[in-house]
């Protein structure tokens, strides 16, 4: 199955009967995640909060729409930012409602599936989307 969506994501999540096969699946999403040029990955970007790298830069369209580069020096890491982005990419920032990737994220139960770290860092990089859809809208 080709993941397209964060519905997709949450289908294969349901499917799966064991965590090996869901942690595969977020590394699988982070390797498809578009490379980030070195010059974006820059203090200005870095996420604060992780215990790994991960760095967010946002662009506007015409349309004031944002689109994310994004990456991590962790493989799990970057299958979750992969994860975030399927719910905000694209989106107005004034669309873009925390509260509900939270929501959705939680419906995963990832919280009880991931070290300490990898939740706090979690919470980072969807406080951090929050903060640049509040800069945008």
């Amino acid at each position: 199955m080709t993941i397209a969506s964060f519905d997709d994501v949450e289908a294969e999540f349901e499917a799966f009967d064991d965590w090996d096969d869901r942690y595969r699946l977020l590394i699988d999403l982070g390797r498809a995640l578009p490379a980030m040029p070195d010059a974006l990955k820059t203090e200005a970007t870095r996420v604060r909060g992780c215990a790994s790298q991960v760095w967010l830069h946002p662009r506007s369209d015409a349309e004031g729409r944002l689109h994310f580069a994004a990456d991590s020096d962790a493989a799990i890491v970057k299958g979750l930012v992969a994860l975030v982005l399927l719910l905000v990419d694209g989106q107005r920032g004034s669309d873009i409602d925390v509260a509900d990737v939270r929501a959705r994220l939680d419906g995963l139960g990832l919280s009880k599936h991931l070290s300490s770290n990898r939740t706090q860092g979690l919470a980072s990089m969807v406080a951090r989307i929050g903060e640049l859809a509040r800069e945008a809208a």
